[in-house]
């Protein structure tokens, strides 16, 4: 990634949470953060399947899941794949353990003067991720072991179990809202570069035009998620609600919709590629 971002000095002592501070001591030993940062280069891994699933399927191709479980299908089944699986489990869940330690001890890498209510939703944002890292470690462990299974059925599954009951109903069309303040979340994020401050040193042009792209295509994409579990429950269809793939496919259903997947898959592919930028610089 020469050349990508410049002036990436660690000063490790010289962040924010302070050198003594247990977050700090996790994430920067030396073995830790290297299998962790690993975590990033496997999240940009997936990113790239699940974009070109997406414009296999624009284009007529074989198709398959456009999503997590679809993406690590993929890698496994590929010559090496289920050793890159057992990799990817290590990665996914020390990237869980370090967000996790993040959300228990606050972030060693954010400035001491950020306010009560920051270091909360900084804490929040760390333990959701946590929660998402061991998700695809877990997913990764399935189809290391040949026994991984489609997240979309799982989604589509859950969703059905909950509409069973009015309570159940109502978490569905919280979580779908909340869902989709996070897609919302990842688009403000990219159309106004606060991306930037998660990285080391000075970034490049092309550094910011692959996080805005690939954040605002993300963004979009979660939010769609969470649209289609609100209308999953306000149809009673609990099979519109099948995630990631599912968001993708109806995409590629509207008028244009080769043209809108294919534009959709580049943009889940430039986020693979930021993820990599993450990879080498992300503040740790």
């Amino acid at each position: 990634m020469s050349g990508l971002s410049a002036g990436t000095s660690r000063s490790r002592g010289q962040r924010g949470g302070g050198a003594n501070s247990p977050a700090e001591r996790i994430a920067q030993h030396e073995v830790f953060e290297r299998f962790a940062r690993g975590g990033f280069v496997m999240t940009g891994i997936v990113h790239l399947f699940v974009g070109y699933i997406a414009i296999r399927i624009a284009l007529g191709g074989s198709g398959g899941n456009a999503d997590q479980s679809g993406a690590l299908g993929e890698l496994a089944s590929k010559p090496g794949g289920i050793v890159l699986m057992w990799v990817g489990v290590v990665a996914f869940a020390l990237m869980g353990l370090w967000r996790l330690a993040e959300a228990a001890f606050g972030s060693a890498s954010k400035p001491e003067k950020d306010s009560k209510k920051s270091e909360a939703f900084h804490r929040v944002k760390a333990f959701a991720l946590a929660v998402i890292y061991f998700s695809f470690a877990l997913s990764a462990f399935g189809f290391a072991r040949g026994a991984g299974k489609s997240s979309s059925e799982q989604s589509a599954g859950i969703t059905a179990r909950l509409m069973q009951n009015s309570a159940g109903k109502l978490a569905l069309v919280v979580a779908g809202l909340i869902i989709i303040g996070v897609g919302g979340y990842h688009l403000y994020k990219g159309v106004s570069q606060k991306f930037v401050k998660d990285l080391e040193g000075n970034t490049s042009a092309l550094v910011r035009r692959l996080g805005t792209t690939g954040y605002v295509a993300k963004g979009l994409a979660v939010a769609a998620i969470g649209v289609l579990v609100i209308l999953a429950v306000g149809k009673a269809e609990p099979g519109k609600a099948t995630g990631l793939d599912g968001a993708l496919k109806t995409l590629g259903a509207q008028p244009y919709g080769v043209i809108l997947l294919v534009v959709a898959g580049l943009g889940i592919i430039t986020y693979g590629l930021y993820s990599f930028v993450m990879a080498r610089y992300a503040k740790m």
